[in-house]
């Protein structure tokens, strides 16, 4: 079962009829998109002017040009960090608060532009200090507490955010592995394999006794996606070959269709386990009147 996916993508298997007329979703726009691209060029902007200032000028206003491109990339992977949070419903706080780190080297990066500009140090203090507030403003915190772990069966509930966790960074491994071949439409299939997988996942968050019926999805389905993917990279990348994309087209078809078959039986079975429950509620109560 290790090889269940791996194995039906070789480059000698038939290719076959497949179904390649499924609906898929595009990319979504990445939230403060607009700021961080802004964010993004403000390093060059800022380093600019220095080339046509002494040495010694000219090295601090790069340093901190320096550090404000690295506080723009930080807050970046906080807000994908956060994104990835946000909707899951079991889940534990970055490790890492990148965008609270980010707002320190971004006051940092500004106090050093306003001071190589000739500024009075007090003076280019307050600037970098409002410019640390302003962007916790502009793009907020980290969050600081996990969600949906309680102190009472913190360790069941941790085993699952550390299962969902590892099933993302299958699936983003995957997408990665795609992304390099340069087929925006492949990408999006992955896209929208990643989405009804992240459905499943959100299903066993609302209740962990599912994970026991998906454990193979998570772990052995989704190393053996992520084994296809990076096997049809390389393929790929040496041979582009139209048969070969259709076989992994045809492959991520039938991953989408499993992973979704998947999720609605545990939908199902939480609903018949409800109905059981009534119905011996019922029974007890009618009991307990007679």
């Amino acid at each position: 079962m290790a090889t269940r996916y791996t194995a039906q993508f070789s480059p000698n298997a038939p290719s076959g009829a497949r179904d390649a007329t499924l609906p898929f979703k595009g990319r979504r726009p990445m939230r403060f998109g607009a700021r961080l691209n802004i964010y993004a060029a403000l390093p060059v902007i800022a380093a600019f002017p220095s080339f046509f200032q002494p040495v010694s000028t000219m090295l601090v206003d790069m340093a901190g040009a320096a550090l404000l491109g690295f506080a723009a990339g930080l807050t970046r992977e906080g807000i994908k960090a956060e994104d990835a949070y946000s909707v899951r419903i079991v889940a534990r706080r970055p490790m890492i608060p990148r965008k609270i780190m980010a707002a320190l080297i971004c006051g940092l990066a500004v106090g050093l532009l306003v001071w190589g500009g000739t500024w009075a140090i007090l003076n280019a203090t307050a600037i970098a200090v409002f410019a640390g507030v302003l962007h916790l403003a502009a793009f907020g915190i980290d969050p600081l507490q996990n969600k949906g772990i309680s102190e009472v069966n913190s360790t069941a509930e941790r085993r699952l955010a550390d299962k969902i966790e590892a099933a993302e960074a299958l699936l983003q491994e995957m997408r990665d592995a795609v992304t390099q071949t340069g087929q925006r439409d492949l990408e999006a299939r992955v896209i929208a394999f990643q989405q009804t997988a992240q459905a499943m996942f959100r299903q066993i968050e609302s209740d962990p006794r599912d994970l026991n019926a998906a454990r193979r999805f998570l772990g052995v389905y989704l190393e053996g996606a992520r084994d296809a993917a990076v096997k049809f990279q390389s393929l790929y990348a040496a041979h582009p070959d139209a048969a070969l994309k259709t076989r992994f087209e045809g492959l991520l078809n039938d991953l989408e269709r499993d992973f979704a078959a998947r999720t609605t039986k545990l939908a199902q079975n939480d609903t018949e386990d409800l109905d059981l429950d009534i119905e011996l509620l019922r029974e007890r109560l009618a009991r307990e009147a007679v």
